[in-house]
């Protein structure tokens, strides 16, 4: 991927200068008509971030707005789409521009970004949601599905049956000409709804940089997995802290910043040199950290028993038991971790901290050459190797896959 561009000036000068229908995805988190001026610091104190959301008038801030997504429609592709986040307090105004520039016929969704926050003092009901219009430029653009996990109420046959509409256009179960029961294909989940529950970035974030309005990193990766496939190019004509463009580079997007304040280009710019740093897993209380365990990795600990480690880069968790008076270490193998791999991170994590037992959890099956060779996992008798449940089920429905198509 090519270095990224981050341009310092007025978008509405720069965006012209770009090719028609040279990108794939516009994303915009632009002043929010707050009159007011934002700052913050840096964690260290070092530094303070700050820009304006002062206008002369609404009609002052409609007309830049407008003049902004005008351009954004020319330098968008035919497949491509727009994304303008905001809040409450000029959504209703940017609504209607995007219906007068790209036509309300082109409107897709108003997703609605949930999060938690620390309470206030404010009278009535705390804000703990922004909201961003998403837009296409034609009916032909580009959409990945994304899915997610059952309702705890779902039932059975809504994941197992096939449904149709019966002669009263009502949903129903479907069946054959003989009253036996059709089953549905094969269910990968239920598919993105427009309410994105992402938490907020707290203080202590590894993430957070220390600019004000920062947006995380996975809210920005959620936007490019469903408008965008690799290769793509994002533009991003506000783009403060660069928490868009960083996104873009680590999943293989390119993109083009800009940004009137000469402090968030150089911010974006010190963080798109090492953008792994930027991003920190999240969990659902709102907290934050590098080495969170992801979903899976939770339940396989939870099988355990296991208490999870959060900060540490060789040992996910320990049992509760212990043997000879030493504590029992958990690795979990990474995705494309050799499984040698993942014991030298688990041995040398665990030589400084005495323990003389060690299970590694394989996650990964053998079949390709990349996990061949597992000598040193396999060498020592005092690591236990087990195969998560993933793996096990795997295997055993390649075996059956290959037995039927013999």
């Amino acid at each position: 991927m090519t270095a990224t561009p981050v341009y310092h000036g007025d978008c509405r000068k720069i965006i012209p200068t770009l090719k028609p229908e040279s990108i794939d995805v516009v994303y915009l988190d632009p002043p929010f008509f707050t009159q007011k001026q934002h700052s913050l610091k840096s964690r260290d104190n070092s530094t303070e971030y700050s820009f304006q959301d002062t206008w002369a008038s609404l009609d002052e801030y409609r007309d830049c707005m407008r003049e902004v997504l005008h351009e954004s429609h020319r330098v968008l592709k035919r497949e491509g789409s727009i994304f303008l986040h905001c809040d409450t307090t000029a959504s209703h105004h940017l609504r209607l521009l995007l219906d007068e520039v790209f036509g309300a016929e082109y409107f897709q969704s108003e997703i609605i970004w949930s999060y938690k926050r620390w309470s206030n003092n404010k009278k009535g009901l705390l804000s703990a949601h922004q909201t961003i219009l998403f837009y296409s430029k034609t009916a032909d653009f580009l959409f990945n599905t994304l899915y997610g996990e059952y309702s705890p109420t779902t039932n059975i046959d809504q994941i197992l049956q096939s449904r149709s509409r019966n002669e009263h256009g009502k949903a129903a179960y479907k069946r054959d000409v003989e009253g036996n029961v059709v089953l549905a294909d094969a269910k990968k989940g239920v598919p993105l709804s427009d309410v994105w529950h992402i938490p907020f970035l707290n203080p202590k974030a590894r993430e957070r940089v220390g600019y004000p309005t920062q947006k995380p990193i996975a809210l920005m990766e959620r936007i490019l997995a469903i408008a965008s496939n690799e290769g793509a190019t994002v533009l991003d004509p506000f783009c403060g802290s660069g928490s868009m463009l960083v996104a873009a580079q680590l999943n293989n997007r390119a993109s083009i910043g800009i940004d009137i304040a000469q402090e968030a280009v150089r911010l974006s710019e010190q963080r798109l040199e090492i953008p792994i740093k930027s991003r920190s897993a999240v969990l659902e209380d709102g907290t934050a950290s590098f080495f969170v365990k992801s979903p899976i990795e939770r339940r396989i600990l939870e099988a355990f028993d296991a208490v999870p480690v959060e900060r540490n880069n060789g040992i996910d968790g320990f049992l509760k038991m212990y043997i000879d008076e030493s504590p029992i270490a958990i690795r979990i193998q990474k995705p494309h971790e050799t499984l040698d791999e993942a014991a030298q991170r688990l041995l040398g994590a665990t030589q400084a901290r005495h323990c003389k037992y060690l299970i590694l959890v394989r996650t990964m099956t053998e079949n390709s050459a990349l996990f061949a060779t597992d000598t040193i996992a396999r060498s020592r008798d005092n690591l236990l190797i087990v195969d998560s449940f993933d793996v096990v089920v795997q295997n055993w429905t390649q075996q059956k896959t290959l037995q039927i198509n013999q």
